[in-house]
Parts: structure tokens; sequence; C-alpha cells
């Protein structure tokens, strides 16, 4: 082996990462993502000991639970865009490094602060899983991607799951430091794993990191999370509740409209916001409050007196281990769930899943006598929930730029994870809602599991709904899907008009040789765009931009990887000519473009041959109106835009309803 290839160096185009070689990566990056996964159930069962080991309240301990729940939302989508920017590997190690260090001083610590501290850093490392999905895009074949991504994927029940028993053994038979300890040891194992078998992806996003988009979020998810992991116990009426939510929505207000004018933004929001990425991150977001629905209302089930007419009178470890077995679902699903993304795609699968979560839940209502249909219930909700999530980040690389995976696949995390927050407040609000008195102690009552489970199953079918449009998209099919290409080097280019103005908001597809799909990318607000590409060769970038006419170059690309300067045309514009009744041009007339739902779109006034053009900066359905404002003559004109340019010409009438002249307050558009 060389130097190079020792220190995990790419110089070239690494070879395909088939057959033995294949499985190490993927073993090594699960078991990654395993080991976070793991250190966030693991302190569960030394909850109720807490405060008396570290002299703090019941309240108090309570945060080395929600501080990593923090941590793990808000470094996912940072991290995972740092791992786009400055390497996978790169930023997977630092944050292997980083749960080790927090690992190091919970094992060394027993004051709250220092604890909560080593929650922290541990929590971070949840950014790891959605890095870990989009190195598998970048360094495996991809007829092993799918399964590889199914695997990944299940690594956050899978480590959840697991994490409950094996934290009630370690306390049980060691010093509870271990559930610390644990975790860094296997932390430092990774990491070393990581650099000796995982390459250096070369698909790196060019431009400078959003540092104010960073804070800005981080802060605002922070307050949002702690609104909803705390409201139970403050009071959804606290005004620091009250105060959380409202500074976290209008920190999101202010970031928003920064998102879509910094160069590089942290999260591109155009993106996030195209069809296909916006309902499968709906449908994360429902598939965690579901998910975690089941990992709460089972454990009550399971652990609540006999008393209560519901509960099983569990032990603490018995329960942790009844609840391993739909932990391990997910990993004996994850083939599964990959041969039904091959075979009828990744939306079938996430709708399957649904299905199966929403059945589930509602037969748990009137299936939950004994211990069999408990533990059988919480697994078959685990399998639907393993075919959806494990679907989830394939779907998301089918529609992402390559350059983008690992934070669009973070983006998907984050609200993966949002639904967790959002389903353990709403069902301890639920259970707290209704209860049952057993001596001096209350307990959620048998009408509060109920509600729960109806709640569950409505998430689910909500899911079904959301994911259900994207069967309809033919990119996403079996039959019509993009091969995920390896791809080798990241090329940069930019598109401006025929004046040299840069171009925003425009698409580049980059095809191959052989007339297959490579890339696609789209212009930051300064008209420059990354690809990513197969190595050097010649392919045939097509630029398409709202507002102008298509454009398409083939293009030599080298080493130097420089992608061409594109430049489009003319704009597509809707033109014609005004005329009066009696046929004669009309000078000055006003030319207004609304839209059918509401809203200027365009203005302009004719010339003195009586012709007007309105730039169309988007598909859809218009009005065109002409008025005269001295005789108050109109001319109206429904507009069907399909991103071509239109010719349409007017013939003012008198308008019916004019009683006074209009008000001469209509300017003009400018040229584009």
């Amino acid at each position: 082996m060389s130097d190079d290839q020792a220190r995990g160096a790419r110089p070239g185009p690494d070879p395909s990462a088939g057959g033995t070689r294949a499985w190490l990566i993927i073993s090594v990056l699960a078991l990654c993502g395993t080991i976070v996964s793991l250190q966030q159930t693991m302190l569960l069962p030394l909850l109720p000991e807490l405060p008396q080991l570290v002299g703090t309240s019941v309240g108090g301990a309570s945060w080395m639970v929600t501080a990593t729940l923090l941590a793990g939302a808000v470094a996912t989508p940072v991290v995972s865009r740092m791992a786009d920017m400055y390497g996978k590997r790169r930023v997977m190690l630092l944050m292997l490094v980083v749960v080790a260090t927090g690992s190091l001083v919970g094992g060394v610590s027993d004051t709250l602060p220092l604890l909560i501290l080593a929650r922290l850093l541990q929590g971070s490392g949840m950014a790891i899983v959605p890095i870990g999905i989009a190195m598998m895009r970048d360094e495996l074949p991809s007829d092993k991607v799918p399964l590889a991504v199914a695997i990944m994927s299940a690594t956050l029940a899978i480590g959840a799951g697991v994490g409950l028993p094996m934290g009630g053994l370690l306390a049980e038979h060691l010093d509870w430091h271990a559930i610390f300890w644990l975790p860094g040891v296997l932390a430092v194992g990774m990491a070393a794993a990581v650099r000796l078998v995982v390459r250096e992806s070369p698909m790196r996003t060019a431009g400078t990191f959003d540092v104010l988009g960073a804070v800005l979020l981080s802060i605002a998810l922070t307050l949002l999370l702690v609104a909803v992991s705390q409201g139970t116990q403050w009071g959804w009426a606290d005004l620091r509740t009250v105060a959380a939510v409202s500074t976290g929505i209008a920190i999101l207000l202010v970031w928003v409209p920064l998102e879509r004018r910094v160069p590089n933004p942290l999260v591109d929001l155009r993106t996030a916001m195209d069809p296909p990425v916006l309902l499968a991150n709906v449908v994360s977001l429902l598939m965690g409050f579901g998910m975690f629905v089941n990992m709460l209302v089972t454990t009550q089930q399971l652990q609540a007196p006999v008393e209560t007419g519901y509960g099983l009178g569990q032990g603490l470890m018995e329960s942790g281990l009844w609840m391993a077995p739909g932990a391990i679902a997910f990993g004996f699903m994850a083939p599964v769930s990959a041969a039904i993304t091959r075979r009828w795609g990744t939306p079938t699968a996430l709708v399957a899943g649904g299905l199966i979560m929403a059945g589930t839940y509602a037969a748990r209502v009137f299936l939950s006598d004994n211990l069999a249909q408990v533990v059988l219930g919480s697994i078959v909700v685990s399998v639907g929930t393993a075919v959806a999530y494990s679907a989830l980040p394939t779907l998301i690389m089918q529609v992402v730029p390559a350059t983008e995976s690992a934070a669009a696949n973070g983006l998907n995390t984050l609200l993966r994870s949002a639904g967790t927050s959002v389903g353990s407040a709403l069902v301890t609000a639920v259970f707290a809602a209704s209860t049952v008195r057993l001596g001096e102690q209350l307990a959620p009552s048998p009408q509060a599991l109920t509600a729960a489970f109806w709640l569950a199953t409505g998430a689910a079918l909500l899911a079904v709904v959301a994911a259900l449009p994207l069967t309809r998209i033919p990119r996403l099919s079996p039959a019509r899907a993009v091969p995920m290409q390896t791809l080798e080097q990241v090329a940069k280019g930019e598109v401006r008009s025929a004046d040299g103005r840069p171009v925003p908001h425009a698409v580049v597809t980059v095809i191959g040789a052989m007339g297959e799909h490579v890339d696609w990318g789209r212009t930051d607000s300064t008209g420059t765009y990354s690809v990513g590409l197969a190595g050097p060769g010649n392919y045939l970038f097509v630029v398409s931009a709202p507002g102008w006419g298509p454009a398409a170059v083939r293009s030599e690309v080298g080493a130097e990887q420089r992608a061409p300067v594109v430049i489009l045309g003319q704009p597509v514009v809707v033109s014609g000519q005004v005329l009066l009744a009696d046929g004669s041009r009309r000078e000055d007339v006003s030319v207004v473009l609304t839209r059918t739902e509401g809203g200027a779109a365009g203005l302009t006034r004719t010339d003195s041959l009586g012709l007007y053009a309105i730039p169309l900066v988007g598909v859809g359905q218009y009005v065109l109106t002409a008025v005269d404002r001295t005789t108050n003559d109109v001319a109206t004109a429904a507009l069907s835009a399909d991103g071509r340019a239109q010719r349409v010409d007017l013939r003012l009438a008198p308008s019916p309803t004019a009683r006074t002249k209009v008000p001469d307050q209509l300017g003009s558009l400018p040229s584009p």
C-alpha cells in the first residue's frame, strides 16, 4: 500500500468499489451510524437515579436527554453542509473525535454542567448519519447504493433500540460512567477504521461557508426545540415557552430571505422547495412522529403497573429487552426496502411503509391485551418505519445535485428528528391530560394510549398522502429513474446573459458522451454553478432559466475542472401589438401581466407602433391586460405560459364599467 493510500488520499479516479471493499465501506459507515445512535438512549435507564448521582433535580437531569436531541438537531444541517464543502471523510473524522471527547468529559465528570456539555458533544455526532449516506453515494457502485443507504438509515433505529437494554446492563453491572466510556472507545476505534478504509470523496461544493446562516438557524432551532421539549414541564402558555417559540420563528423569518440571497446558502431553499424534496421532507417529519410514538407508547405499556388496565408490569431491563426486536427488525428490513426500491421505486416504498404503520397502529387500539400482542405490534410498526426510512435517503439523492447530497440528507434527518421531538411533546401532553390514580401516583389512562395510537395512525396516513404524488413523477419510477453515476470530480462554471450579466437560479444538466445523465446543479446569485463529473471528458451542458430561452454547450472538461461559461440568448417574452377599435395603432398604452392566483407579474407601455414585450419569468396561468389611460378602453386575454415565447395581439374596446380616467400610475418594466 502506498503512502497516499494509507492516508486515504484520492489522487485520481477511484476504481469501482466492488465486492469485499464495498461491503467493508458499508460496514464501517453503518457501525459509525450505530454508535452515534446508540448513545441517544443508553442514558435513559439511568434517568431515575441521575438526580441522586449528580445532585440535581428531576428537571435538571432531564436536560441531559434534551441536550443530546438539541445538539443533534442543530449540528445535522450545519455539519452536513460543511461535509459537502470541506470533505465528507474529513468532517466525519472530526465528528468522531468530538463524540469521543464528549464521552471523555462525561466519563470523568460528576457535576451536571459538565455532563450536559458531554451530552452536547455526543449529540452533535448525529450528523455522521447523513454524511455517511452521502459518502456511500460517492464511494459505491450505483447498484449497491440502495441497500447500503437502507442499512445506514436503519442505524438510527438499531442504535436507539439496542442502546436501551445495553445502558441498563452497564448501569447494573458497572459504574454508571461506563455509559459514557463505551461510546467513546467505540468512536475512537471507528475513527481509525474510517481513516483506513474510506477514501476522501472528490465531490465538494465550491464557495464560502454561510456562517451567518448557520448561526441564525442554530439559534432558531435551539429555541424552538427547547420550547417543544420543555413545554410540558414549563406549561405551553408559560412566558418562557411563548418567548422561545416567538423568537425562534422571528429568527427564521429573517433567515429565509437571507438564504435566498447569499451565493452559497447553508440550506438551498430552492432545491428544498422542489416538489420531490419538499414532499420527502414532509414524509420524514411525519414518519419521525410515528416512530417515536411507537417507542413511547410501547415502553409505557410494558412498564406500567397491571392495575392501569393496559400495563404489563415489566421491569426496566425486561422492557428494554422486549423493545430490542423492533430495532433489530430495522436491520432485517433494509434488504427488503432496497428490493422494493429497485423494483417499484422509492415512492412505492414510502407508501407501503406508511400503510403498514397506519394499519398496525389502528389494530393496536384493539389488540394490546398481552405481551405477545404489544411486542408484535411494536415490531410490525418498526417494519413499516424501516421500509419508509430506508427509501428516503435514496429518494433525496435521486432528486438533488451530487454536490448537495450530504446537506440535503442532513435537512431530511433534521426534520425526522423534529418529528420525534413533536411526537414526544404531543404524546407527553396527551398522557398528562388523561390520567388514572394508582395509590399516590398518577399514570396515563387507557384512553390516553388509545388517543396516542390514533394520532400515530393519522400521522402515518398523512405521510402516505404526501408520498402519493411522488409515485406520479416519472424520473422516480424504476423504469425511468436516472441512475446515480460514480462521480470523480467537481467542475465549476457560469451562466450569463448576452450582455455579460450573471443569470441566477438557472438549472444546468450535464449529459455524458453516451447520452447518460451525469449530474445537475443550480446557479447561485452570482450565476456560478458546480456539478459533479465522472472525470475529464467531453460533456453536454444543457441550461434553462426562468424567463430565458434554453441553451446547450458541448465542452471538453479537463483536469483543471473548469466547466464552460454558458451564454443564454434572448429572454422569453410575451409580445404583440395593441390596436384601437378601428384597427389603428396606439402609442403609450399600459400593458399589465397578472397571475390568475393574484399579483402583478410585469408591466410596460406600447411604443410608437403599438408594440409591447413583457418577460415571462415562470410557467403558469396569467391574464394580459391593455388599458388606454386617456379613453379608459381596455382589452384582456388569458395566457398559459409554458416556457416558450408567445405573441398576443390585443384590440381595445370601451370598458362598460369605467367611469373615471385611469390614474397615470403604471410605469414600465426594465428589460431583464
